[in-house]
């Protein structure tokens, strides 16, 4: 896949892209990631202009946006999507994301200042927000949206069911996770999660996902018209890893790289 990005501000896309899953997608070469600085196509590095109609603040003139968008498709091929990042547009969601997951190649243009000059919507393929909020640009959601989309890369994540499981996938949030130790601070783990009874323990995560979903977010439950698919079938005894009791001697702690560690 490849995902490019126009942007006013290139430098805030160097600290997320270089680290954790993001890196190590791109350093495999799963995802080809190009950010590109509208300043290039600018007047002497001009890209805004003062409103018509008077007002405050300024605009990305439309005719420098297009001019780049047909640089960056004559150089590396037509676009599936050409995606604008603003406020108005579509809510991000899982099921944007899965599609997107499913394209080739991506273009993101990311709003600045007061925003593009809104003749630029009519290259575009999507309009896409994030929330009902403003930032500063368009940046951050850009990086939102590739992150969301990379990990569901097949070979990505080091287990694609991790991501398969995730919240939104099917309408429903997670179950609740747990990991050592079995006891904190007179916390202890469900257990369910002990027994080694793998259908009780996945039909504990469900009636878990159902309740968690049923309290915190049961708009979720309407958009998906009150109906959920089946339980997944449990993994065979010999697939699953079974956590009966308390290791025989304490091993160290799951660290964070190994959490993200995709597959080699």
């Amino acid at each position: 896949m490849r995902i490019d990005v126009l942007t006013a501000v290139p430098e805030l896309f160097a600290s997320p892209l270089q680290a954790s899953i993001l890196k190590r997608a791109q350093q495999k070469g799963l995802v080809t990631i190009g950010i590109h600085n509208l300043h290039d196509w600018g007047r002497k590095g001009r890209i805004d202009d003062y409103l018509y109609g008077g007002g405050a603040g300024m605009a990305i003139r439309v005719d420098i946006v297009v001019a780049a968008m047909r640089d960056l498709s004559a150089r590396y091929g037509p676009y599936e999507e050409v995606i604008y990042l603003t406020a108005d547009g579509e809510k991000l969601t899982q099921k944007h994301l899965n599609t997107f997951s499913l394209k080739s190649r991506l273009l993101l243009i990311a709003g600045h200042y007061k925003g593009i000059d809104d003749r630029i919507r009519a290259y575009v393929t999507r309009e896409i927000s994030i929330g009902d909020y403003v930032l500063t640009g368009g940046e951050l959601p850009a990086l939102v949206l590739i992150d969301g989309v990379v990990r569901l890369i097949p070979g990505v994540l080091s287990d694609i069911a991790s991501a398969l499981e995730d919240s939104f996938q099917d309408n429903l949030l997670s179950a609740p996770v747990y990991t050592r130790p079995a006891v904190f601070e007179g916390q202890g783990v469900p257990p369910v999660l002990l027994s080694g009874d793998h259908q009780a323990i996945a039909r504990w995560r469900w009636e878990q996902r159902l309740k968690r979903t049923a309290e915190r977010r049961p708009d979720l439950l309407s958009a998906g018209g009150g109906a959920v698919s089946p339980p997944p079938e449990p993994a065979g005894a010999s697939e699953a890893p079974s956590h009966t009791a308390l290791p025989p001697s304490p091993p160290e702690a799951p660290s964070k790289a190994a959490h993200d560690t995709p597959a080699e």
